[in-house]
């Protein structure tokens, strides 16, 4: 209908609509009421919906001509179309009111115009809206002619609207949107005007404020059922109630929500019980009803994963495959055989490119790559480098330092290309995905750029050498990088004579590679399994590792100890020494066990409570700080022979800060009273030894060639004297020793201890782990872990 022209004259109530196999248009769904509505009206009156409403046309018993019908883009979903009675139905007379204060409700009135003696149920009416400012006007009016047909997927009701009966009030004159050529067999309604103007009829456009609306209220007559519609004929679904306004809350216009034509209004409810819906084709019903949402008020279960259709997304090929692992398998860290060889600008882009696709926490893409080519640029950072080394390796013990001595670190000077990689924190902004609670994805996020630089970098045959020997901020000042950058890689590019086999520390003994099989849990930590296999027992694995001395080799030893000019025997454990390394290593005459390592195993024992020593069990915390910071005199012997000492807590009663050498492996805080049970489980007995064994192994995978050990708790040496009682079979008294000088009474007392907990246990000495659990402690447990895994 053009903007200003009336509606069409209304059409006699026994012309029928064409019956047409197109779908009829959805109205959208409805708009949450505002709290300034009227009163709930009583049973038999319709909901007052937000927008303007079209209203069903009674089809006749044969078919004839049908008046045009148009779907109203933009309106609510409205209330459901009553049958009409058989007599000429009254005109729909509809009252724009005033918006009323949320506090105040008045009562409806009653409509101005006179009413015929039969009267269909009223209709329900949209709430008038005022109408847009000048400047809105001409974008609605845009936008309603690209919307004038609205088409819906299921996702409101489709209804047609009713022509109005003779004597229909005067429309009012508003502005209606130019609707488009509709489909030659799609029917067609007519607006339903309103005083106060026409709501928008694009559900997209700004809305505009509320205003209540007030209907008279009328008694509805017994609706009569509507006999089906011929088998050629498309039956009209029924039309859900809008939602009931709720009194309690005042709606703003900000508040106001606005939806596409294709989403749902979950909040509609069920087709008021005094208003019967028109017949509906089964069919129809069935095709709707999955799109429907549940009205039973029920909260909704978890929504079940998609099942999968069709096959999964193909794999490589076995050649791309095999091309893919290659590359990971052949990367090298690379120090040596560098080539001064130009890198061309294409090659040098793909690699920058490769790194520039790696994957980031919340796509968050901290990095910066800073390509380095100037050689005074380069000669800066070498002696920065250099500085650091120097530094490091003064910080070694001397086994390590001769070790270091011979290393090359880093290839700056040797290589055409630098590339400095850095994390940018503040990148994304303070709200980034996936850094709320972990802000350091911003340089783990870097790093998988580095490693997807160095991957492309092998690929077009270019050598990486990552450089960490230098001063960050010092960096930072010397590059004239921003301040809140962080340094994460510096990498020295460029083309080598060759790649290594094996990683160029491998090569030099600084390092060993760790089996998978150390690093793979399953479900929880330290239950060991391969995929495909059984979880495996690690004392059980180490135990089965162990080998005896070389024969051949031990042999070769001792003849060598009997050519050498000197007595037999004149040199004492030293001789016995000498031949079992060479039993160990396989080969005479052995190579020097360097760099070696001291592993001390600390913990506190429940014994304590006895009374067996006269130092406070807060002592065994302050000697493990006495060993971190050098001070015992286990640190002087092990800087005397070239060591490294490291302490590992196993069962100190305190909590100990983090601390360079520390190795935290707590089984639990102290053990228990051995007097009054046992002073651990089995379980905790087994996990103190793989304490030990995976310190022994970590150590020898980081290049040690020797591994001693050592212990400290305090009121240990009671526990000692008990296991040394159980595997010696000697009395107590024998084995029971002073200790940290203890006196004589309290020597008495620790031994009386001694022989009360192994009275009350009974332990069996051909059950190992059941004597440590019994009477040992943790640390105890953790140093046979120890000698097993260096053994394996």
């Amino acid at each position: 209908v053009p903007a200003g022209v009336p509606a069409e004259a209304p059409q006699a109530l026994d012309e029928p609509r064409v019956a047409d196999d197109a779908p009829e248009a959805p109205v959208p769904a409805p708009q949450e009421a505002p709290s300034s509505v009227a009163p709930e009206p009583a049973q038999g009156d319709a909901q007052v919906p937000d927008a303007p409403v079209a209203v069903a046309e009674p089809e006749a018993s044969a078919p004839e001509a049908s008046a045009p019908e148009v779907s109203v883009p933009g309106a609510a979903e409205p209330g459901p179309a009553p049958s009409p009675a058989p007599e000429q139905p009254a005109p729909v007379q509809v009252e724009a009111a005033q918006p009323a204060p949320p506090e105040a409700q008045p009562a409806p009135e009653e409509a101005p115009h006179p009413q015929p003696d039969v009267q269909p149920a009223p209709q329900p009416a949209q709430g008038p809206q005022s109408l847009m400012d000048a400047t809105m006007q001409q974008e609605q009016e845009q936008e309603q002619e690209e919307a004038a047909v609205v088409v819906a997927d299921g996702t409101a009701e489709p209804v047609v609207a009713h022509a109005p009966a003779t004597g229909a009030q005067e429309p009012a004159h508003v502005p209606a949107p130019v609707a488009q050529e509709p489909h030659p067999a799609q029917p067609v309604g007519q607006f339903l005007p309103v005083d106060g103007g026409q709501v928008p009829t694009t559900p997209h456009l700004a809305p505009t404020p509320p205003e209540a609306v007030l209907v008279p209220p009328e008694a509805a007559p017994e609706p009569e059922p509507v006999a089906a519609a011929p088998a050629a004929e498309e039956a009209v679904a029924p039309v859900p109630a809008p939602r009931e306004a709720d009194p309690e809350l005042v709606q703003s216009v900000d508040d106001l929500d606005t939806r596409g034509a294709d989403e749902d209004d979950h909040g509609a409810e069920e087709t008021a019980d005094a208003t019967e819906a028109p017949a509906v084709d089964p069919a129809s019903q069935e095709a709707l009803a999955p799109q429907e949402a549940p009205h039973d008020g029920s909260s909704a279960g978890p929504a079940e994963a998609p099942q999968p259709v069709g096959p999964a997304a193909p794999a490589y090929d076995d050649a791309e495959r095999a091309a893919v692992l290659k590359v990971m398998r052949e990367r090298r860290d690379i120090r040596n055989g560098f080539r001064s060889d130009p890198i061309p600008h294409e090659v040098l882009l793909r690699v920058l490119e490769a790194a520039h696709t790696a994957p980031s926490v919340g796509h968050s893409q901290p990095w910066d790559f800073v390509v380095i080519r100037s050689a005074d640029t380069r000669r800066a950072m070498h002696e920065l480098a250099t500085r650091q080394r120097d530094a490091y390796a003064k910080s070694l013990p001397k086994g390590r330092a001769k070790q270091f001595k011979e290393l090359k670190i880093e290839a700056i000077l040797d290589t055409p290309v630098n590339i400095v990689v850095t994390a940018d924190p503040t990148r994304g902004g303070r709200h980034t995905l996936g850094r709320h609670t972990q802000p350091q994805m911003a340089p783990y996020s870097s790093a998988l750029a580095v490693e997807n630089l160095w991957l492309a970098a092998r690929a077009e045959g270019l050598g990486v050498g990552w450089v960490s020997f230098f001063d960050e901020r010092e960096m930072v000042r010397a590059l004239g990088l921003p301040e809140h950058l962080d340094v994460v890689a510096y990498l020295c590019v460029g083309y080598v004579d060759e790649f290594p086999d094996e990683p160029e520390l491998m090569q030099a003994g600084w390092s060993k590679r760790r089996p998978l099989s150390w690093v793979v849990h399953e479900e929880t930590y330290g239950r060991r399994a391969l995929p495909g296999e059984a979880p495996h027992d690690l004392l059980a694995e180490t135990v089965a590792q162990i080998r005896p001395l070389d024969a051949k080799a031990l042999g070769e030893a001792w003849e060598r100890q009997k050519r050498m000019t000197k007595p037999a025997g004149a040199l004492g454990m030293l001789e016995i020494i000498s031949a079992q390394l060479s039993g160990l290593s396989r080969q005479c005459p052995p190579p020097i066990p360097e760099p070696a390592a001291v592993a001390v195993f600390a913990g506190d024992h429940g014994v304590h409570a006895q009374g067996v020593t006269p130092w406070p069990q807060e002592v065994t915390a302050q000697m493990v700080a006495n060993f971190l910071g050098g001070g015992a005199v286990c640190n002087a012997f092990a800087t005397q022979v070239g060591a490294e000492v490291c302490v590992v807590d196993v069962g100190v009663a305190t909590d100990l800060p983090a601390t360079p050498g520390l190795l935290p492996r707590k089984v639990r805080a102290g053990t228990s009273d051995m007097t009054t049970g046992t002073a651990m489980t089995r379980e905790e007995a087994k996990q103190a030894i793989e304490v030990g064994i995976e310190t022994a192994r970590d150590l020898v995978a980081a290049g040690n060639k020797a591994l001693l050990t050592g212990e400290m708790g305090i009121a240990n040496t009671t526990a000692s004297a008990a296991l040394i009682s159980v595997f010696t079979g000697a009395d107590p008294a024998e084995v029971t020793g002073r200790g940290t000088g203890i006196n004589d009474e309290t020597l008495a007392r620790k031994t009386e201890v001694v022989r009360r907990a192994l009275e009350l246990h009974q332990p069996d000495p051909a059950d190992p782990i059941g004597v440590l659990a019994a009477i040992g402690g943790f640390e105890h447990a953790a140093m046979v872990g120890l000698l097993l895994g260096g053994a394996s």
